[in-house]
Order: C-alpha cells, then sequence, then structure tokens
C-alpha cells in the first residue's frame, strides 16, 4: 500500500467494480466531477432514474389508478419486489421487511408494538448520544406512557470515543428486572463504530427482553443477519448507502417469531390482508408478516428510485461490495495517517477498527478553516460542530483515486493553514 498517484490509478485498473461508478450521476464542482464523500448522508442517483420515473408517470397518465392492477409493471406489486430485495441486504426472510413511510415514523410505529410497558418493566436501554432523532422518538414514546427521561432511560456511555459491548450486556444485566426495550443505532451516525448487535441481542434475550435497531448508517453498508440474529425489529432510511434518493421510503424489520402472535399495532388499511383488502371490511385482518404494519397506499414515485439501486446491489452481491469497502476504507485510514504525520495534535480518527466505510477525523486546531480549505480543492466532505469532519467512501462509486486527492488536498489544507 503507497499513498501515490501511481498506486491508486493502479489499483483502481484491477478493480472489478470500478466500471460500477459510470452508471452513476456525480456532482461537479468548477466545471469538473467533484469527489464525493457523503454517502453516509446522501447517496447518489443511477443515470438511467429519470427514465423509470417517466415510466411510472406514463402508466400514470394512460392508465390512472388502473395502474396498480394492470400493464407489464403493476404497481400493486411494487412492495414485494422491495421486500424481496432488501431481504437480501438485511439477511432476513422477505416476508419479515418492508419499505414504507420514513425512519423515525416506522420507528414510533414499532415502539407501539414493542415498547409496552408494565410497572416493573418500563425502562429503554440506549446508546449514549443517540442520533437527535432516536432521542426524539424515546423521550416523546416515555412521556407518552407516563414516564421521564432521567427515570426510564439508561444512556450506556463511551469509553473515550468509543462503546465497548461488554459495557452494553453489564448494563442489560444489572438493569434486566426493568427493563422493558433495548434500542440502539447499529452503526453510530458520529463516530462510525459498528455495534456487535449479535451479541447484545443475545444478551437481551436472555432476560426476554425486546431488541430494536436503527439502522439508518449500517444498511447497505456492514453485513447484516437481522433473522439469524433474533433482532425483534428494526428500522432504517434508504437514501444513504442504498441510494434510493432523497424523501425515499424507508425500511423496517419484524422477525418470523412475532408474526403469528397477537402484538398490538397502530393499523392502516394497506397494512390489512391482500386478499380482502379491497372488500373494505370493518374489521381489520393483518397481512402475514412486516406487511401488516403498513398504513397507507404506497409511495410509487418514491419508491421507484430504490427498487433500481436494490436491483444493482443484488445484481453485484454483498461479497464483491465489501472486499471492495474494506479495502477503501483501509486505504483512507492509511492516507491520511501519512497526509497528517507532520501535523501531530491537529487531527485524530476517532473510528474504530469495527466499522463500515465511514471515517470520522477530529481537527483539533482550525477545524472549520480545514474543512472549508478542503471543499474548495472540489471534495465533498461533511462537518459536524465542533470539531468533527465525517467521510465515507462508497464501493460502488468511490475510487482509490478519489482518496488519494483527499489525501492530497488534507495536507494542502495543513500547509495553507499551519
Amino acid at each position: 500500500m503507497k499513498n501515490s498517484l501511481q498506486f491508486a490509478e493502479k489499483t483502481d485498473a484491477q478493480d472489478p467494480l470500478g466500471k460500477e461508478r459510470d452508471a452513476f450521476l456525480i456532482p461537479q464542482y468548477a466545471g469538473k466531477e467533484a469527489i464525493y464523500f457523503l454517502g453516509n448522508s446522501l447517496g447518489l442517483p443511477l443515470k438511467h432514474i429519470p427514465e423509470s420515473l417517466n415510466h411510472v408517470v406514463r402508466q400514470w397518465g394512460s392508465r390512472g389508478v388502473e395502474s396498480f392492477f394492470e400493464g407489464e409493471d403493476p404497481w400493486w406489486l411494487l412492495g414485494e419486489k422491495l421486500s424481496e430485495y432488501t431481504a437480501a441486504v438485511v439477511g432476513s426472510k422477505a416476508s419479515e421487511v418492508v419499505c414504507m413511510n420514513a425512519l423515525t415514523v416506522n420507528l414510533h410505529l414499532l415502539f407501539a408494538t414493542f415498547y409496552r410497558p408494565t410497572v416493573k418493566r418500563f425502562k429503554i436501554l440506549c446508546e449514549e448520544k443517540a442520533f437527535p432523532s432516536d432521542q426524539y422518538l424515546m423521550h416523546s414514546q416515555l412521556e407518552w406512557h407516563g414516564y421521564t427521561p432521567e427515570r426510564a432511560l439508561i444512556e450506556v456511555p463511551r469509553r473515550g470515543h468509543h462503546w465497548e459491548t461488554e459495557d452494553f450486556i453489564a448494563a442489560i444485566e444489572h438493569n434486566a428486572a426493568t427493563l422493558a426495550l433495548i434500542f440502539l443505532g447499529g452503526v453510530n451516525y458520529y463516530n462510525g463504530q459498528k455495534l456487535d448487535m449479535k451479541r447484545i441481542t443475545a444478551a437481551a434475550h436472555k432476560y426476554d427482553i425486546a431488541v430494536g435497531w436503527d439502522l439508518a448508517h449500517a444498511v447497505g453498508n456492514i453485513p447484516l443477519s437481522l433473522h439469524d440474529w433474533g433482532v425483534d425489529f428494526a428500522a432504517w432510511c434508504n437514501y444513504k448507502y442504498l441510494n434510493g434518493g432523497p424523501g425515499a421510503v424507508g425500511g423496517a424489520f419484524v422477525h418470523k417469531k412475532h408474526h403469528n402472535s397477537n402484538l398490538f399495532r397502530l393499523s392502516g388499511w394497506w397494512g390489512h390482508a391482500k386478499a380482502t383488502r379491497f372488500e373494505m371490511p370493518e374489521q381489520f385482518k393483518p397481512e402475514r408478516g412486516a406487511a401488516g404494519w403498513e398504513l397507507s397506499t404506497p409511495a410509487i414515485l418514491a419508491s421507484t428510485p430504490l427498487l433500481n439501486a436494490l436491483q444493482q446491489r443484488v445484481r453485484i452481491g454483498l461479497n464483491p461490495l465489501l472486499k471492495k469497502q474494506i479495502a477503501l476504507t483501509e486505504y483512507l485510514d492509511f492516507v491520511i495517517r501519512k497526509s497528517i504525520i507532520n501535523y501531530p495534535g491537529v487531527v485524530e480518527i476517532i473510528t474504530p477498527e469495527a466499522r463500515g466505510c465511514q471515517l470520522t477525523l477530529l481537527l483539533h486546531k482550525k477545524g472549520r478553516l480545514l474543512f472549508e480549505d478542503i471543499q474548495r480543492q472540489g471534495i465533498m466532505v461533511d462537518w459536524r460542530e465542533p470539531d468533527a469532519l465525517r467521510l465515507a467512501p462508497v464501493p460502488l462509486y468511490n475510487s482509490f483515486k478519489d482518496i488519494y486527492a483527499f489525501g492530497v488536498a488534507l495536507r494542502t489544507a495543513l500547509e495553507r493553514n499551519f
């Protein structure tokens, strides 16, 4: 491994996934392609998305509402297609996943089912400083049931910049008698750390505690086996690593073991059994599986780019994507460390080895100036106040040459500002 343009170009030439980049629209900066490391925030669009959307609009215009049932691609079947492809990405059965709504909406629906506090068991365990939307979700759910976060929310702290799996397990064991739910982020949005979902889920199930996961930064980023791990429920957005587009429908998972149980749910008509849905019966009868948690008519236009992106990902397969992702991230780590060697105490990588493709850097001195300098060099990265820079090399459209260029930009910014 070398921090050189020659090494990067040679590695790209040997990359079997290199041609996939040509399928994407790449943002422009100063008349040329920008280098885009924001797939952890919003993935890029496939070039053929406009034609796919036009196809839907033509269906709409030619058949109207009958497009749900007629033609070569009836909308009625779109949800089943999404579930089939999504199951391959999250490691589940197709019946266990559904694409609908948006992330936090889906989590509220799932909390209505799985957070059922009792006099003795009413607490929720989460990680310290969870994503703000998750914090708002948990606070409002607790308050809805008559509890305060101060009384009923247990936050597992980090050790320095990272969490330790043993700390989650110890917290579960210590509070088992009062815990109603474990709810965590599979990959932390801030430091990029991957939690041990399998071990933590198993530890909670020893005490019959339900476990849910926010997979916003995990889906399409790390290998998932939600069914085999026995996860009770999970939800995610599809616009980051899965490239579903802004406003893409979210995803939700409910384990098969819950499909036959008489679980409470907030119900809507599209979650009614498919066979009798259009008979409009007064009594709700849920569709079997995660689809029984749907509420409303599916968002056809918002789902179309997602279907295209999922088809591409499943066609390629998990192993080639994972192999390139690991190589890209390791090279990014290497290039950064080489680029900052003459500037001790200025830049710190805080993402541990248990990670997906995101790296988070703390810029301890002149952070905002360094970020803005890198942006002006045509490299798009993410800034989080007060001093964090996040970037994610995505295997579908990022290259080793992109990473080398980031190292050059970082080193240039350091030279100009110190």
